[in-house]
């Protein structure tokens, strides 16, 4: 016999706050005064996937269910979307994954990024059966591209928190890629996965299109409890176009001046992009490639100029350089602070072996591969991750 357990706070990790709607919990990726601050649509749907949230159970149940209300995508002219992936994780291990049909659809402007909602809202139950009848920690990682409320949580036994296991808390910011466009699963972007392998436990504050600066994302970072902290930054400033090289620099230091307000010491990993064919030398924005379009498939490609790079027109080997300034001249002073350049993470060497299938975004496989790298040179001997040895 089920019971219906209360979605508590303490049984839901990665977001930063909990939304109470008419149906549930929304759970968000940035509170509500850095929300406040934000008038683009398109970072108010990426911090609204729980990219990163997941529900943490101790329980010997062998049956868990959860209502949620899933918010669809549909993008005119491009292929359907498939439903997002839940992953079930029993001790740390991949043991099931399910996806929830229905639910809410918004019909997405590809030139502005607004949705138009479509009438009706259908929730739906995911179901995992047949777990061992023994105490373990259970998660439910919700899908990272998919707007979930959580509506209700069934166990055929009691239900506790995970409790505390002495982990470091790792929160990360990037753009999509760190958001984990076109990963398997949530449980599989490669910050989620680099987290495991590290064994820490992942903030992960990765937004889709809205790595870019922006002054209340900084303080969301500033007030987030963390004992690491790790930013990337560069596709987002191309593909938008959004500032010129003499800004740059400013920005990126007004950033680190407000994360340091509330982390004055706290390991500081700043990571440029990783390599981008089509915007390594020629500025933005990105524009959708109209003959992909065309064969039913998405892609982008650069629409700017490369002759307005020596005025300033912002390209990603000019952000690498500007970033890796910026972070030496801090260095001297703030011994916890470090550099990557993303390169090393998905480099021209990897495009030739395994194409970004969009242009912009990693397959699957490279996921998995960054978060390999990144584990090892972040978290190995030597990194700025590295654990402090008694």
């Amino acid at each position: 016999m089920l019971t219906t357990i209360p979605l508590t706070p303490a049984l839901i990790r990665g977001a930063l706050e909990l939304e109470p709607t008419a149906h549930g919990l929304l759970p968000h990726r940035l509170p509500a005064a850095a929300r406040a601050r934000n008038t683009d649509p398109q970072l108010a749907m990426a911090e609204s996937q729980p990219s990163g949230v997941r529900l943490a159970l101790r329980t010997a149940a062998t049956v868990v269910e959860l209502d949620t209300l899933p918010t669809k995508r549909s993008y005119p002219g491009a292929p359907p979307r498939q439903d997002g992936v839940y992953d079930l994780l029993v001790d740390g291990e991949l043991a099931g994954r399910g996806t929830v049909p229905g639910g809410r659809t918004l019909v997405m402007d590809l030139a502005t990024g607004h949705g138009e909602p479509q009438p009706g809202a259908t929730p739906g139950t995911l179901r995992f059966d047949g777990l061992d009848a023994r105490e373990k920690d259970v998660e439910i990682w919700l899908p990272h591209q998919e707007t979930t409320e959580l509506l209700a949580l069934r166990a055929d036994a009691p239900v506790a928190p995970v409790p505390a296991r002495g982990r470091r808390v790792w929160v990360h910011h990037g753009s999509s890629v760190s958001h984990g466009s076109d990963a398997a699963s949530p449980s599989t972007t490669w910050p989620a996965r680099a987290a495991a392998l590290a064994g820490v436990d992942l903030v992960n504050l990765g937004f889709g299109g809205g790595a870019l600066l922006d002054p209340f994302t900084a303080r969301a970072l500033r007030d987030t409890p963390a004992d690491l902290l790790s930013l990337k930054f560069g596709i987002n400033l191309v593909n938008t176009d959004l500032m010129r090289l003499r800004a740059l620099g400013p920005a990126l230091h007004g950033f680190l001046d407000t994360v340091r307000e509330g982390h004055p010491e706290t390991p500081l990993l700043v990571v440029s992009a990783l390599y981008c064919r089509i915007h390594e030398d020629t500025p933005g924005p990105a524009a959708f490639d109209t003959s992909a379009l065309a064969e039913g498939r998405l892609a982008f490609r650069a629409s700017g100029d490369p002759a307005e790079v020596p005025a300033g027109r912002l390209t990603l080997r000019t952000i690498r350089e500007e970033m890796a300034r910026v972070v030496a001249s801090r260095a001297a002073s703030d011994p916890h602070l470090h550099y990557l350049d993303g390169t090393e993470l998905y480099g021209p060497e990897d495009y030739a072996a395994s194409p970004l299938p969009d242009e912009l975004h990693p397959s699957p496989e490279t996921h998995l591969r960054i978060a390999d790298r990144f584990a090892a040179t972040a978290f190995g001997e030597g990194g700025a991750f590295a654990a402090v040895r008694a």
